[in-house]
């Protein structure tokens, strides 16, 4: 069984867009402790079985990432896609965590292990970024700068300790959408920091990079711009949107204030108090 951890963009800006459409990003993703968990199992066939707590929100969904991942997997490495998947659900869909590129890293990784597919980390990368711009950055799983459409990674310095609470209105937020309502200028790429000594350090910069989308994603689902007034009464260091929304994160010095921030919250909505790893 292999973990498929959540990814929160720490800060993340909107550079360009390419010829295709495409827009280009400089962000800094991290990976959380929340996971959804990615099982394979020798079979004559190629299954897919969902459970957790939200695999509803991906029932009827027969053809997913983690489908397509295995199939890809077995086209590349010549052999027989034969495996029965079990896919358990821990992070919310179409949440702006990359849930299912997660979910797809993980696949690969997992299957790989069964099928005994001996690949070059370059190959495993080229073919990740085939099943989408977030796969790439979700197989390697640690800090890093984020540039190009999602596929080009440099590693960050280590992250300083402590608590990170994901909240959630219970909204789905399709990227291609919010990328859609995006409006105004691109933001100047800037250079990226070398290390951040402590929390302190690491807010300041998150503050003054913010997260170019939330504009677009308030205007789509209000309640997105209530969770970030809710976590910024809470004395987070700093309080932003993830990714394309709808989660929005908060960093605390402690579990205790993080845990504090959550019970102070509508009860209707997800939460998580959780680390980096």
């Amino acid at each position: 069984m292999r973990p498929a951890h959540a990814k929160v963009n720490l800060w993340l800006n909107v550079v360009g867009r390419r010829d295709d459409g495409y827009h280009l990003l400089d962000s800094l993703v991290a990976f959380v402790d929340l996971a959804d968990q990615v099982d394979a199992r020798p079979d004559d066939r190629l299954s897919l079985d969902l459970d957790g707590p939200l695999a509803g929100a991906l029932a009827g969904e027969a053809d997913n990432l983690v489908v397509k991942a295995a199939r890809l997997l077995a086209d590349r490495a010549g052999v027989a896609p034969r495996a029965a998947i079990r896919l358990t659900k821990h992070v919310p869909v179409a949440a702006g965590l990359g849930g299912g590129s997660a979910d797809a890293a993980a696949a690969l990784r997992e299957l790989m292990d069964l099928w005994r597919v001996a690949m070059p980390e370059e190959e495993l990368f080229d073919l990740a970024a085939r099943l989408g711009a977030d796969v790439p950055m979700c197989l390697a799983g640690r800090p890093a700068f984020v540039s190009g459409v999602g596929e080009r990674l440099s590693w960050a310095p280590p992250l300083p300790e402590c608590a990170v609470l994901l909240v959630n209105p219970g909204v789905a937020m399709p990227t291609r959408d919010v990328f859609s309502a995006r409006h105004g200028a691109f933001s100047a790429g800037r250079p990226v920091p070398r290390l951040w000594r402590d929390l302190v350090e690491l807010a300041g910069d998150l503050a003054e990079r913010g997260n170019d989308l939330t504009a677009a994603a308030v205007s789509l689902a209000p309640v997105v711009g209530q969770v970030l007034e809710a976590l910024g009464r809470t004395g987070a260091r700093h309080a932003a949107m993830s990714g394309s929304g709808a989660t929005c994160f908060a960093l605390y010095d402690s579990p205790e204030l993080a845990q504090r921030a959550a019970s102070a919250l509508p009860t209707a909505w997800w939460r998580h108090v959780g680390k980096f790893v």
